[in-house]
């Protein structure tokens, strides 16, 4: 009998070793990011992706940083096989590759840094964290990123904006970084501001075309006045007479919000109407 029970034991354990190993595997539909694979021996407990998400890291001195975009949530765990490794080894490992890849280090201290990857007119943070002596740590990159603009403004509301304060901010006529093509997603804004103008023969409308201060001035007050341009000739192409609309550009001169975040950035790349 005692034999019988000693077999069941040797049994579970040898069953329970095996579900420990295997509860140390990544989860299923987990992966690396791109931009940052994790430390050796360990494995991804935790993982969520959103579209478009919210991520305020801890930077050390105080400075406030508020992330907008795709964002990706990792976190993982050290293997009972790999030998334990500090915080501060963590974060400089992380340190040391995101300054190889061209990234600016915001902030840190022994088991948290900060930092920004801008390329090609995107940005993209990237923040670290270590916990429990090293043993887990959260990995949060968000690819910064205007939202899709799934509301749409209708004639109507655009109106009474107008009437109230003789302009109206359109957030839903988007263009790639740097180019004045109007993307596709732009048609039901289009759509809208046709109706309004039609709605009111009478009305003659500014087209005015704002960036954020990325890059320089002269770019920006170009690239503004050609997107401004764009907007115009898809309404006029859309029947719409031309001499009812006036395009101009005004760069970053205009901002409705700081240009120190992405979050304000994205709030200053806009197109608005206004009453001539």
């Amino acid at each position: 009998m005692r034999n019988r029970r000693l077999i069941i034991l040797a049994i579970l354990a040898v069953f329970l070793g095996t579900m420990a190993v295997w509860a140390q595997e990544d989860i299923e539909g987990s992966h690396d990011h791109p931009l940052a694979t994790r430390m050796p021996g360990y494995y991804i407990d935790s993982y969520a992706v959103e579209e478009f998400g919210a991520f305020a890291p801890t930077v050390i001195g105080g400075k406030e940083v508020n992330w907008e975009g795709k964002k990706y949530s990792i976190s993982y765990s050290r293997k009972e096989s790999t030998p334990q490794i500090s915080m501060l080894q963590i974060t400089r490992n992380y340190e040391q590759a995101l300054k190889a890849a061209g990234a600016i280090i915001l902030g840190g201290d022994e088991r948290r840094l900060a930092a920004e990857l801008r390329k090609g007119g995107a940005m993209t943070g990237i923040y670290i964290e270590a916990f429990n002596e090293g043993n887990t740590y959260s990995l949060t990159i968000v690819e910064s990123q205007p939202m899709r603009q799934d509301v749409v403004v209708d004639a109507a509301a655009m109106g009474k904006d107008i009437t109230a304060t003789g302009k109206v901010i359109i957030y839903g006529i988007t263009f790639d970084t740097g180019s004045a093509v109007i993307k596709q997603e732009s048609e039901p804004s289009l759509v809208q501001i046709v109706k309004l103008l039609q709605s009111r023969p009478t009305l003659k409308m500014y087209v005015i075309g704002h960036t954020d201060n990325v890059g320089t001035l002269e770019l920006n007050l170009k690239l503004s006045a050609d997107r401004a341009d764009a907007v115009v000739k898809a309404i006029v192409g859309r029947g719409i007479a031309a001499s009812r609309l006036k395009a101009a550009g005004v760069a970053s001169y205009c901002p409705v919000a700081s240009n120190a975040s992405e979050q304000g950035r994205a709030q200053n790349r806009r197109v608005e109407l206004v009453e001539q």
